[in-house]
């Protein structure tokens, strides 16, 4: 059977680089949009300073782009793609920087590789209609080990594990040496190998206390060895070390209008940060907002309507609005309900009146005045603990009593465990929790009576001891010092103060379409693009790398809808 034959490997062949790249290539309108851009005015630094000329910012900026877009992410990588694939040859015109180059290059310039994403979006607004705005965040992982990553909870847990590894060590060795004799302990260790076991965990034990000791001292929940930025969440395949960036997806487009890098391990109050760039190039015009529940804040959805942001947050189960409030400012005259600027919807809603652009969206608007607690004092925040140290707040807590230390925002439990912050509910309240600590506790029975779950415990500001009432000798009360259990204090006091209370109603129609906007772009990065995880190390550099990661979805899906002429057209406009 014949066959298509093949080339002579050895025939000379004369051919020019561009006719061996398509017409309408993704290559064509990265070369014709970077080659269109002053790079000075936004900041990218040079590739090299010393020795020969440095690189053209421009030729590591086409090879970032085009990597980005086509899934080829790491240094060395690209500088293969610069030997090896046609496209990355004429785009660079045959240049072929080493992976060191390009890697400095995007470390160095991740605050201009925003500014780049800025410029596209803006190069083909003039092309396309802007539709409402979907705000969603996703998990992406970070270049940080689980095992290089540290709550205060996992802190407690591994040095009490290795206190009593060293204890056991300690025994051993006592052992050996009252029986003199190197075999002692079953025979299964001798003194050199328990001793070097000894000084492992001793040594393992201070770094975890100087972990611990430094968190205590900054106040940080959690410690990253690795990427000091990175954070601890929660997402759909369990826990990983991860960043969190919010997208702003547009409706019609589906193009990725703007972005925010976070850390935050929540989405809440992170909805009004993410409209703050869309909201700056539009006006006075009125923004359409969508959200998932786990938006849900209150005061950062008003902060939403008074800057011209309709959230459309989805709310829970058995509602369809939210009852939000606002500090009222009497109005001076000045408060115009037709005018839609930011400003004049502010001094509306602030004087109680809905402006025009909201109504049906705003309810049953209205001034009163509530009681609001206020305290005096430098120490207003901290109260002081009744009891004055560590082992003092520890043996009260054993008399049956969850004690707090305010100081170190800890709770002891009646088992002598301790409790971190887990998280401040709406209310103000802190939350105390320990799985691992209730997980293997004895005593659980006394204090928890769920399924499954653990312990947790809400303190308000002011409270700092809460008897277990199913503890044996815990009377609720006891012979606690004044002020532990959250009695009145003398440096706090209630005045009257007048607020705006109105009732916001989402709409349904923008609410049911959240899913199939937000979840396009972050699955096709994700997947598509191969883009799951950072290489770069802090939230700066984070930041601009998934700037790269923006732009390369944004290029492919502008394509798509404007068709390769018009993109050509629009990318060389400056």
């Amino acid at each position: 059977m014949p066959y298509i034959q093949e080339n002579d490997r050895n025939q000379w062949m004369f051919c020019s680089l561009d006719s061996m790249v398509d017409g309408e290539s993704m290559a064509r309108l990265i070369d014709r949009f970077v080659n269109s851009l002053d790079t000075s005015k936004y900041g990218f630094r040079e590739a090299a300073l010393d020795g020969r000329p440095s690189y053209d910012p421009k030729c590591m900026l086409k090879i970032y782009i085009y990597g980005s877009k086509n899934g080829i992410r790491s240094s060395r990588k690209l500088e293969k793609s610069c030997h090896v694939n046609v496209e990355v040859m004429w785009m660079t015109g045959g240049l072929a920087p080493d992976y060191q180059t390009i890697s400095d290059f995007r470390k160095n310039n991740a605050k201009s590789l925003k500014k780049v994403f800025h410029e596209f979006n803006r190069r083909i607004s003039g092309a396309v209609e802007w539709g409402f705005t979907s705000v969603d965040g996703s998990k992406f992982a970070a270049s940080n080990a689980k095992d290089a990553n540290f709550t205060k909870n996992k802190l407690d847990d591994r040095i009490q594990w290795l206190d009593a590894h060293t204890d056991e060590y300690m025994r051993v060795l006592d052992e050996m040496d009252k029986a003199e004799d190197e075999a002692a302990g079953n025979g299964l260790l001798t003194r050199e190998e328990v001793e070097s076991k000894l000084a492992e965990a001793q040594e393992r034990l201070e770094k975890y206390k100087g972990y611990q000791k430094l968190m205590e001292e900054t106040g940080a929940s959690q410690l990253s060895l690795t990427d000091a930025d990175a954070r601890l969440m929660k997402s759909k395949n369990g826990f990983a070390v991860a960043y969190n960036p919010q997208t702003a997806v547009d409706s019609n487009t589906h193009l990725i209008r703007d972005f925010e890098m976070t850390n935050q391990v929540t989405d809440h109050g992170m909805l009004g940060k993410t409209m703050e760039g869309i909201r700056s190039e539009t006006g006075d015009e009125i923004l359409d907002v969508v959200a998932d529940r786990g938006y849900e804040q209150p005061e950062d959805m008003a902060r939403c309507l008074e800057g011209g942001i309709v959230p459309n947050v989805i709310p829970g189960d058995g509602r369809d609005g939210y009852e939000l409030e606002l500090p009222y400012e009497e109005d001076d005259g000045s408060a115009d309900t037709s005018d839609a600027s930011p400003e004049g919807i502010r001094k509306c809603l602030r004087a109680g009146m809905v402006p025009d652009a909201y109504q049906g969206i705003v309810t049953e608007i209205g001034v009163e005045e509530v009681s609001r607690k206020v305290r005096d004092g430098q120490d207003a925040e901290m109260p002081k603990s009744p009891y004055g140290t560590p082992e003092e707040m520890e043996r009260r807590a054993k008399e049956g009593y969850f004690v707090r230390d305010p100081e170190r925002n800890l709770v002891y439990c009646p088992n002598g465990e301790i409790l971190r912050q887990k998280c401040v509910k709406r209310n103000g309240a802190i939350r105390y929790s320990n799985k691992n600590a209730c997980k293997h506790c004895k005593n659980r029975g006394k204090c928890y009576h769920g399924n499954g779950g653990w312990k947790e415990i809400d303190f308000t500001k002011d409270c700092l001891e809460k008897p277990c009432r199913d503890w044996p000798k815990a009377d609720g009360g006891g012979d606690a010092p004044q002020g532990a259990h959250g009695k009145k204090d003398s440096k706090a006091r209630y005045e009257k103060v007048r607020v705006v209370r109105l009732f916001f109603k989402p709409d349904q129609r923008k609410m049911a379409r959240r899913m199939c906007l937000s979840e396009h772009p972050f699955g096709t990065i994700k997947r598509a693009m191969g883009s799951d995880h950072f290489l770069l190390r802090g939230l700066e550099k984070v930041s601009g790398e998934f700037a790269l990661m923006c732009l390369g979805y944004n290029f492919e899906r502008a394509k798509n809808l404007l068709g390769f002429d018009k993109m050509m057209e629009l990318m060389a406009t400056e």
